[in-house]
């Protein structure tokens, strides 16, 4: 099977699966077929390349003052004194400016204008995170990253009833439990650990492991309120969701819960757009 965007075809690895629609008791009401974009091969290089792309993005550029370390009277004393011709204070012959005099300039400081976004094009983009979504669905790629389930399919599909009948987390621990993914929920809580380094006295001191990807309709749902605070867990909506969250750190096949209604509008916006 192949699918052209442009001047450019995309061949299916295998036929999207059929998968279970659960309800909020956790018990298996209907079958739906997963859209065709997750059929697409898994290009584990783009992903990469994508991830990489999109993170830069989000970098903030930093510099230093372009005077930093130089604002001083030093000069050189010239030869013929025995001692090293570095810059030096008058009056008290202490060397400054130079970067390894204390309070000098560094030899290679951070600058405004560096470029730090890593550059990719839309096209790539797109089927990158196509392929991110396709390797949700692929036992070998989210075993691979360390995620602990016992679904027997992937990803796991909830019915549209449950984004609004669960209020609650202990409704959510139990529904998760049933559904085969709490577990890796326990696994980020039990890895999250003290950063190591200037970091932990930025705001950032600890360190949790990605757990699950709910993708739901709505950001304002009962059930994504529910789940937000889970450890590691994050939310999403089917237009927004990208590589960031697909692939955290540039690694495909995280475990994913999506509801029947955004998996519709997954179909929408792949089958229609990149698999135009």
């Amino acid at each position: 099977m192949a699918d052209k965007v442009g001047s450019m075809v995309f061949l299916l690895a295998e036929k999207p699966p059929v998968v279970p629609i659960f309800n909020a008791a956790g018990e298996k009401i209907a079958e739906v077929e997963l859209p065709k974009v997750y059929g697409l091969p898994v290009r584990v290089d783009l992903i990469r390349r994508a991830f990489l792309s999109e993170f830069t993005a989000r970098l903030q550029p930093k510099g230093r003052d372009p005077m930093a370390g130089k604002r001083t009277t030093a000069r050189s004393f010239g030869v013929g004194l025995g001692i090293a011709r570095v810059p030096r204070i008058p009056g008290l012959g202490r060397a400054a400016f130079i970067n390894s005099a204390v309070g000098g300039h560094l030899a290679h400081p951070p600058r405004v204008e560096k470029r730090i976004h890593e550059e990719i094009n839309r096209k790539e983009k797109k089927l990158a995170t196509a392929s991110a979504l396709a390797a949700t669905a692929r036992k070998e790629f989210v075993e691979k990253r360390g995620h602990r389930f016992t679904a027997e399919t992937l990803p796991v599909v909830i019915d549209d009833e449950v984004e609004q009948s669960i209020t609650k987390v202990r409704d959510a621990r139990a529904l998760l439990e049933k559904l085969g993914v709490w577990a890796d929920i326990e696994r980020a809580k039990e890895r999250t650990r003290i950063r190591a380094g200037k970091g932990k006295r930025r705001g950032r001191r600890y360190i949790t492991p990605r757990s699950v990807l709910f993708i739901l309709s709505s950001h304002n749902s009962p059930l994504a309120r529910a789940v937000a605070g889970l450890p590691g867990v994050d939310v999403a909506g089917p237009w927004h969701v990208n590589v960031l969250q697909l692939a955290p750190g540039g690694v495909p096949g995280r475990l994913t819960v999506v509801s029947k209604s955004a998996l519709a509008e997954l179909s929408k916006r792949f089958d229609g757009i990149l698999l135009a």
